[in-house]
């Protein structure tokens, strides 16, 4: 009796739940799962001002892009991986999000690291766009999946050689030719440094100007009297430096302490906030070479208002970061596929994408084709704010 009462308890059951007239199963749609985008670079170090302008620059973009429907209606997520500025870290972020299930990679910031992360990423169909690495090998691989929305050392290194050979320079610093000139390179010993100091006394010697003083140092390093000595005893007029912005302002501070008014002309590396508050009064009248400042472009506007009202400044790499995801969604849109390689084909075509550093293409090697190398000079503004400027032509 038992068991004809649980059966009959069954049967009604089944006739009570069948009267709600819920929908099968089969007729129930889940909801699209999450794009995941790793940011990867250095959160924490003596770069981690890069690293935030990073992640800033695509949680925002994800943030409006969400806002917008998301891409082919599947809403994106972020994900960060710290590497401190360390290639073999950056390993450890590249495998993390190949195991996270990462689908692109905006990132990494130091060459070294890209060139370390960027072929596990390939490896395994992640599509990773880097907003800051300018070492040419990192594109010159054949890569399908690696692209940049910066340019290459060898384009700063010729701007820069151009720029220290022009009439209008040797003039301000005195010279009455260019085999006046006695150029010092240093470098940290990185890729990215030594690949900016190689490409410039390469491009300098193009040009029949051969440097006094070719010598690399210890990145991280506290006391650089070593060079500064080196850079005495050649008499040097001028400093090419390869290398990030920490350094570039202690070498500075080290030769105004001895009196060296040596000048230096720098990379895109410098171009932060943090090597004014490094270096001080030391820095003024630093050249370097920066891409138009992309906070002034029209296309920007809508966005750098949005920062500001998180009361954060859009400046160096959160706005090539941010274009990174445009870059990413608007590819996807015309691929209509979420498939890192076929967004990649798309990229390769030559295509136009409308971001806020203006419109950008990528050619066959995943360069944009249109770097805007422009010489930069670092001094006072009228509020008495250490900061840099283009410099007037």
């Amino acid at each position: 009796m038992m068991t004809l009462r649980f059966v009959s308890g069954l049967a009604l059951a089944a006739a009570f739940f069948s009267s709600l007239a819920l929908p099968c199963m089969d007729t129930i749609v889940a909801a699209p799962l999450p794009i995941k985008i790793g940011v990867g670079g250095p959160m924490t170090g003596s770069d981690a001002v890069f690293g935030a302008e990073m992640r800033n620059g695509v949680e925002q973009a994800v943030r409006d892009i969400n806002a917008a429907g998301g891409i082919l209606h599947h809403r994106l997520s972020v994900d960060i991986g710290d590497d401190a500025g360390d290639p073999k870290q950056g390993v450890v972020v590249a495998k993390k999000f190949v195991a996270d299930h990462v689908h692109f990679v905006v990132g990494h910031f130091n060459s070294g690291v890209t060139l370390a992360a960027s072929a596990i990423y390939a490896d395994n169909n992640i599509l990773d766009i880097t907003p800051a690495s300018t070492n040419p090998q990192i594109t010159e691989r054949g890569l399908a999946t690696v692209f940049r929305t910066c340019g290459r050392d060898d384009q700063q290194a010729a701007v820069a050689a151009k720029f220290l050979a022009s009439p209008k320079f040797l003039a301000s610093q005195g010279l009455a030719s260019q085999n006046d000139e006695r150029i010092a390179i240093a470098h940290d010993n990185t890729t990215y440094g030594k690949s900016l100091a190689d490409g410039a006394r390469k491009e300098l010697a193009q040009l029949g100007i051969k440097d006094v003083l070719y010598k690399g140092v210890a990145k991280g390093e506290k006391d650089y009297s070593a060079l500064v000595s080196k850079m005495k005893a050649a008499r040097a007029d001028i400093l090419y430096w390869g290398g990030q912005q920490t350094e570039a302002a202690l070498i500075l501070r080290q030769m105004r302490a001895h009196g060296i008014a040596t000048v230096m002309i720098a990379s895109s590396s410098i171009a932060s906030d943090e090597f004014a508050a490094i270096g001080g009064d030391s820095v003024v009248g630093t050249y370097m070479t920066f891409p138009l400042d992309p906070r002034n472009r029209p296309q920007a506007a809508k966005v750098v208002k949005a920062f500001k009202a998180r009361n954060l400044d859009p400046e160096t790499y959160t706005l090539y970061a941010y274009a990174a995801v445009q870059v990413i969604a608007q590819a996807a849109q015309q691929a209509h596929s979420l498939d890192p390689k076929a967004i990649a084909k798309v990229m390769h075509a030559g295509v136009s994408f409308k971001t806020v550093l203006g419109v950008l293409a990528f050619d066959a090697k995943g360069d944009i084709t249109r770097p805007d190398y422009s010489i930069f000079i670092w001094r006072k503004g009228a509020d008495g704010k250490i900061s840099y400027y283009p410099l007037r032509k």
